[in-house]
């Protein structure tokens, strides 16, 4: 029985839609599934460093007509507003998602993609094949799919996935600002219970993203009197907050965000993106992961499906080597940051050493971040 594509892709976030262009450029047919329409805004810290960049201009994707800010500092500051510098290794760019996932998700369709708007409801994996059903009682069978829906969703319920089954405590807040701010900066403050990035992106705009622990936030009636309550201690936030201007009727919200231990297969499922492993905001490199991972994943599906003695399984076991290569070390950096930096003491302490010794910082930077890629 033909299949209606060679590969299905859940979700059209950075991650699907970057798999979805290389693999169409590569003349494989791929079904692209996303819930939501285009364009559309999304909680995330809308910074990427430029090791994506290269393949990015591969791919034919170009950024630059969107005047992306570009970004060669970074600032932290604890929640009593000490503060160190940095420059950033590789530098990077600040584009919106509501810009950034339209770019790639018109290029995909420019490149071949078929794309469903439709919520993904069922995955079955039998007889070497896969079928996927959609809310509108449709089914789309596929050689391979790729799981690329982001940070939770109850596909990772139905997969018995073991991160989904632990309340998480963590929920993001994110809101655009006309205001003041370096062209060139990403900043991050700590505050009691979490930590918000700031940083330009495109035509000027700033996006200010923050992570909490909802047991902090919950003592309070709303986001508004959170920031001036608790975030404002931090007197970089009071100065951003007070002087920037809303482009938000309201900020956007996610909960139960999972920073748990996943597996980047699941019931032959390849996970891509944030469906693999979500790196602590903090970090600031959770895009370029996104798009570096799809580039993982198609490199070897499309080996896949040119190599006909190659079985699934040492598919899957390439896929997991690569990407546990990869990003594992990262991961574990950014967990470690995040106990470091949430404990004040301990945070005082780290920013007293790098103080000292501020070559240290760069190094810290690299270590969740990742060379230039190559290209072909």
């Amino acid at each position: 029985m033909p299949y209606d594509a060679d590969v299905l892709i859940i979700g059209g976030g950075l991650a699907g839609l970057t798999a979805g262009i290389h693999l169409a450029q590569a003349n494989v047919r791929v079904i692209l599934i996303e819930k939501h329409a285009y364009p559309q805004h999304k909680v995330c810290g809308e910074y990427v460093s430029n090791e994506v960049l290269p393949y990015l201009q591969q791919l034919g994707v170009s950024v630059n007509e969107f005047n992306p800010s570009q970004l060669s500092r970074f600032l932290f500051s604890t929640a009593s507003g000490k503060t160190i510098e940095s420059n950033l290794p590789l530098g990077g760019f600040g584009l919106s998602r509501y810009t950034f996932d339209n770019l790639l998700y018109k290029k995909a369709l420019e490149s071949g993609v078929t794309g469903i708007q439709a919520q993904v409801v069922d995955v079955q994996f039998t007889n070497d094949s896969f079928v996927v059903t959609t809310s509108d009682d449709k089914s789309y069978t596929a050689q391979l799919v790729i799981g690329a829906y982001g940070k939770r969703s109850s596909l990772d319920k139905r997969l018995h996935r073991a991160f989904i089954e632990k309340e998480s405590p963590w929920m993001g807040v994110k809101a655009h600002y006309r205001a003041e701010f370096p062209s060139d900066l990403v900043s991050l403050h700590n505050f009691q219970g979490g930590y918000c990035g700031l940083c330009q992106v495109e035509n000027g705009i700033v996006n200010a993203c923050y992570l909490v622990n909802y047991s902090s936030f919950k003592k309070y009636k709303s986001i508004d009197s959170f920031q001036h309550e608790v975030m404002n201690q931090n007197p970089f936030l009071k100065d951003f907050f007070s002087k920037a201007t809303p482009l938000f009727n309201k900020p956007l919200t996610i909960s139960q965000i999972s920073f748990s231990k996943k597996q980047p297969i699941e019931n032959h499922l390849l996970m891509c993106g944030d469906t693999a492993g979500v790196i602590h905001p903090l970090c600031g490199n959770g895009m370029a992961m996104a798009i570096h991972s799809a580039k993982i994943c198609s490199e070897l599906v499309i080996t896949y499906l040119h190599t006909p003695e190659m079985t699934r399984a040492t598919l899957e076991k390439y896929y997991i080597h690569a990407w546990n290569k990869e990003f594992t070390t990262r991961l574990t950096a950014g967990r470690l940051l995040q106990s470091v930096l949430q404990n004040a003491t301990a945070a005082s302490v780290l920013l007293n050493g790098l103080q000292l010794t501020p070559a240290i910082l760069p190094l810290i930077i690299k270590q969740t971040h990742g060379s230039l890629l190559a290209v072909n």
